[in-house]
């Protein structure tokens, strides 16, 4: 009836929440959980590196990897985003190559800059989400104009 494995019901009740938060975020929230995840897999693998664990480092670096060009890169739209979102694009793509370099050559400094750029980028979004949307404001559509009517409530 229940696992007899802890670990298994933990990591479900993590997935379920994980879920749920996802699905309530905002397109704003949600961008900044990629610049979350993808920082911390980078300071993960800075960790791993000045221990010595390589396996540790190749892995964070991965996951860096692939929420920065899964997730980051390719949320978004360059049609709509024009120069904008392709600048965003080639920054993304200089971080990735980056951290391949990094995970190649055990490349500290490259680590520590797509820190940086992350949490500069991240900072910017949090700022952008921040901020109070102005309402969009439409003319109001234009109204019939009244017209005198009788109501009779039965005789009089």
């Amino acid at each position: 009836m229940f696992s007899a494995n802890p670990r298994t019901a933990m990591n479900a009740y993590r997935g379920v929440g994980v879920e749920s938060i996802v699905d309530s975020a905002s397109p704003h929230r949600l961008v900044l959980m990629l610049f979350d995840g993808a920082s911390a897999a980078v300071a993960s693998a800075i960790a791993n590196l000045r221990n010595g664990n390589v396996p540790a480092k190749c892995q964070a670096i991965s996951k860096a990897m692939a929420i920065i060009d899964g997730g980051l890169n390719a949320s978004l739209d360059l049609n709509v985003g024009g120069e904008l979102a392709k600048g965003l694009s080639d920054l993304y793509d200089y971080m990735t190559r980056r951290l391949l370099q990094a995970n190649l050559a055990n490349d500290l400094a490259a680590l520590e800059e797509v820190a940086r750029l992350l949490e500069q980028l991240g900072s910017a979004w949090a700022t952008l989400a921040a901020a109070p949307v102005a309402p969009v404001t439409r003319s109001p559509a234009p109204q019939p104009p009244l017209r005198a009517t009788t109501l009779s409530y039965g005789a009089a």
